[in-house]
């Protein structure tokens, strides 16, 4: 395993000022340079204006599975999800003990542990809803601080490094509420509503891209008259018992495949008022690109983004690095408004058969060879795709497929023979593909507001200071 060595002069008032410390973290990092440079503004310490800032506090979980007894639950990833429709139930007895692991909107989430310093922007369809105890909550003062421009701050390339510094441990580190509380917060004056402004957009956007798809799951249940599988069996794979016919046996022996949890959704497809028809006979092409070498390059004039099957799911995809343009193969890694992506390996409970439109940065980039792509002919069919295998119907049938005991895995036939409601109306057909285009432009849309709000504190903070 190779190792990158880094150094690093820096002046010895720097020690003195941060109590001789001298673990090499907070000098590389840049966490210096952006507390000396805030020196020259007019700052609060975070605690002045927040109300509070805390986590969860350990304690066991108590899951339940359905929605009259739970409420949604963030783990320390989720907070970065774009689609929070799949979470895990606690109970609400417990919340109910325990208030702090309820979310608000309009709070700066921080994980705190593993992983330290992913934010997130609690948007509206958060609120309420519970988080991690490896999730910090920064909850900001409105009489004395607008909530995007904090979030914007704090997420930005002066605020990271200096909530990063604060992190302490060896192998899996950490980092608390008091060690950011005396974080200094410049004051920006009208940059700061105007950055807010950016922000609470961004998050009114993801929102609305998730009733998008909502929304369009249920006109399609509705044009194909599908009855809702939940009158059936519960979301997840549980235990169970079912004769099979030896015959269905040939190909397929996985418990999973056979189960409810599987055959139920095939059956209420197949039985909808307008039939079923399979992904391969609507998409132009389904394949799996090949394994390659990872070479990386570091000048974007030279490189694309890449993006990993995790990032695929997040708010805001970042790639994991660049690769060469001139990459023999690049062309079946990158992906366009055409292309669906399913993620083809992973644990049945993960992101595996989690179908993807491709948003933001992701358009025109590539994606590893870890996402199965469905490309269609057009746009539109893309869109009523990717509503069909997000629905409950086409997810449950794409993880029911996937096969192996450790690791299980999709393959390209797998995901060609799912069944999907074969809609003969175009118009509506239509209307549940730009419904579907529309959340992922809503998303990309986002991305591109909270990057606005982000530059526009950046570059206050280095003019007032010149």
């Amino acid at each position: 395993m190779s190792r990158t060595f880094q150094c690093k002069a820096v002046p010895s008032k720097w020690l003195e000022n941060n109590g001789r410390r001298l673990d090499c973290g907070p000098y590389l990092s840049g966490a210096i340079e952006a507390r000396e440079l805030l020196k020259k503004h007019n700052t609060n310490f975070l605690a002045d204006v927040t109300n509070d800032i805390y986590h969860a506090g350990r304690e066991g979980r108590i899951w339940v599975e359905s929605s009259e007894h739970g409420i949604p639950f963030m783990g320390s990833t989720d907070i970065l999800a774009s689609d929070l429709s799949y979470l895990p139930l606690i109970s609400r007895k417990q919340v109910a003990s325990n208030p702090q692991f309820t979310i608000g909107n309009g709070w700066t989430l921080i994980t705190r542990s593993g992983t330290v310093g992913r934010m997130a922007y609690a948007r509206p369809d958060m609120d309420g809803i519970a988080c991690s105890e490896h999730v910090m909550r920064v909850v900001p003062k409105e009489d004395a601080i607008r909530s995007g421009y904090l979030y914007a701050y704090l997420s930005s390339r002066f605020g990271v490094p200096i909530v990063v510094s604060g992190t302490y441990g060896a192998i899996i580190q950490h980092i608390e509420p008091h060690h950011i509380a005396g974080l200094p917060v410049p004051r920006l004056g009208q940059v700061e509503q105007q950055a807010h402004d950016l922000v609470q957009e961004a998050a009114n956007l993801r929102t609305k891209a998730s009733e998008a798809v909502a929304d369009a799951m249920r006109a399609l249940q509705q044009a194909a008259g599908m009855l809702g599988l939940h009158d059936h069996v519960s979301s997840g794979v549980g235990f169970g018992v079912r004769a099979v016919s030896s015959s269905n046996l040939i190909k397929r022996m996985d418990a999973v495949f056979h189960s409810p949890f599987h055959s139920n959704a095939v059956a209420v497809v197949r039985a909808s008022s307008v039939g079923a028809t399979t992904v391969e006979k609507l998409a132009d092409s389904i394949f799996e690109p090949k394994r390659f070498k990872r070479v990386q390059v570091e000048d974007e004039g030279f490189g694309i983004p890449m993006f990993g099957t995790t990032a695929l799911m997040w708010a805001d995809p970042q790639p994991s690095f660049l690769i060469p343009k001139t990459m023999p193969g690049i062309d079946e890694l990158i992906v366009d408004k055409k292309t669906v992506l399913i993620p083809r390996s992973g644990q049945v409970s993960g992101i595996i058969g989690t179908a993807v439109l491709p948003y933001g940065k992701i358009i025109g980039g590539t994606v590893s060879e870890h996402a199965i792509r469905i490309r269609c002919r057009n746009e539109i069919d893309a869109g009523y795709l990717f509503i069909a295998l997000r629905s409950e119907y086409g997810r449950r049938q794409l993880k029911s497929r996937a096969y192996g005991s450790s690791i299980p895995a999709l393959d390209v036939e797998q995901v060609g023979q799912v069944v999907v409601p074969d809609l003969q109306d175009r118009d509506v057909f239509e209307k549940i593909g730009k419904m579907g285009l529309r959340s992922a432009e809503l998303r990309g849309q986002a991305i591109d507001l909270e990057d606005q709000a982000r530059s526009l504190v950046e570059h206050a903070i280095e003019e007032a200071a010149r």
